[in-house]
């Protein structure tokens, strides 16, 4: 099936750093705007407990901190997208792309982005939700010393894919500081003028 019927749908790239907030984002744009999210670590995250073969493969990459190769996370998400196209109002792509090759590579397989959502909260309120999470969550990766090194690579990696996107002017960047519905009014302000 071709990623053809993808072109006239909103795809809005969401970044943020883990903690940031963007999950909770998400999840209110789903509800008012009828969009579908895609995160590309929940994708990931289901592939790894289904136990597949593809999952056994990604989980020892995922624990040990590393980037899954590209074509994977791609046509995971090209499937999950095309999967929804028919009743999706636009797509969220969570957490991606990490870098600017991710991005490029996306639109030559899939579409180019409508925009850029930056979710930007600083380095101490995230390591601080993150520790938070993980008292409740369980997952492997909210340790303090694992939360360091994400956010490292994290930094590394998003800087240039900023810098790519405003150049083509859709990068709309969030203070994510602040309550959860004052950065959601911030980000309704942006969907709205689309």
């Amino acid at each position: 099936m071709s990623a053809e019927k993808l072109k006239h749908h909103k795809i809005i790239f969401v970044v943020g750093g883990p903690g940031s907030g963007k999950g909770t984002q998400c999840e209110k744009i789903v509800q008012k705007y009828g969009y579908t999210h895609l995160s590309t670590g929940d994708l990931l995250r289901a592939e790894v407990s289904s136990g597949s073969e593809r999952g056994k493969k990604l989980k020892v990459i995922m624990e040990k901190g590393e980037l899954v190769p590209l074509d994977t996370v791609l046509d995971m998400l090209r499937d999950a997208m095309l999967a929804k196209a028919d009743v999706s109002k636009g797509f969220l792509i969570d957490g991606y792309p990490r870098e600017v090759k991710q991005g490029e590579e996306f639109e030559k397989k899939i579409a180019p982005p409508t925009l850029l959502l930056y979710v930007d909260a600083g380095k101490e309120t995230m390591v601080k939700r993150l520790l938070k999470r993980g008292e409740t969550s369980g997952r492997v990766d909210d340790n303090e010393e694992t939360i360091k090194k994400r956010l490292e690579t994290y930094y590394k990696a998003t800087e240039p894919v900023i810098t790519f996107y405003k150049s083509r002017g859709i990068v709309r960047q969030l203070n994510a500081e602040g309550t959860v519905d004052e950065v959601f009014q911030q980000v309704c302000s942006h969907l709205d003028a689309l």
